[in-house]
């Protein structure tokens, strides 16, 4: 340069241009940061709505959050009575005859224990319609009369709060064809005293 001022030595001095230049690197690096952080966020969010977070904790925990069925153990033998025990008193309500004297003996070789045979007392003669009627004391609901119920299926289940004794009647009603057979019976006596297992609900998380 010309003029009364030089320029020595291999020294010169600072612009502001590379400070400018520093300037601008800098806040590309925070640009792309701050959005790198934001599609990062966003991601999470994605995750979440969709369930991707639910996977992560099923993942990570080994468990999954809902209900859980399962069965609960076996109760065991339940203790009802064998039917050798049972005194059963067969009534007929029907205009049919001969079916307290049939339906006794079939019982009999079952092992139950007969009483009376015979028609039905006035309150139920003629007046069952469906296939019979169990009746016994209170004591009896959950005793006798569902082990009797196994030789009939579908006969109603009625308690007298002042009966007396433990014997039960088998009343026969209009739609009454025969006992179940012994095979039958049979079977529904074992899933009487076996009950099968109830299932449970669990929560979990």
């Amino acid at each position: 340069m010309g003029g009364k001022y030089r320029i020595t030595g291999n020294k010169y001095p600072k612009m502001r241009r590379p400070r400018q230049r520093g300037r601008l690197v800098v806040l590309t690096v925070t640009s792309v940061v701050v959005l790198g952080l934001g599609g990062w966020g966003t991601l999470q969010l994605i995750d979440v709505f969709t369930g991707g977070g639910r996977k992560a904790s099923a993942a990570g925990d080994g468990t999954a959050c809902g209900v859980k069925t399962k069965a609960s153990p076996s109760p065991g033998v339940k203790a009802v009575p064998e039917p050798r025990t049972i005194t059963v008193n067969v009534l007929n309500a029907t205009t049919r005859g001969g079916l307290a004297k049939k339906t006794a003996d079939e019982l009999k070789k079952r092992g139950f224990k007969i009483g009376d045979v015979g028609n039905a007392t006035k309150q139920y003669d003629k007046k069952v319609k469906g296939t019979g009627v169990l009746l016994g004391p209170a004591t009896a609901l959950d005793t006798s009369l569902p082990v009797l119920g196994t030789q009939l299926p579908g006969a109603e289940r009625r308690t007298e709060a002042a009966r007396k004794g433990a014997a039960v009647d088998l009343v026969i009603g209009d739609g009454f064809k025969e006992l179940a057979t012994q095979q039958d019976a049979d079977r529904a006596l074992t899933e009487l005293t076996r009950p099968k297992p109830t299932p449970t609900s669990k929560k979990g998380c």
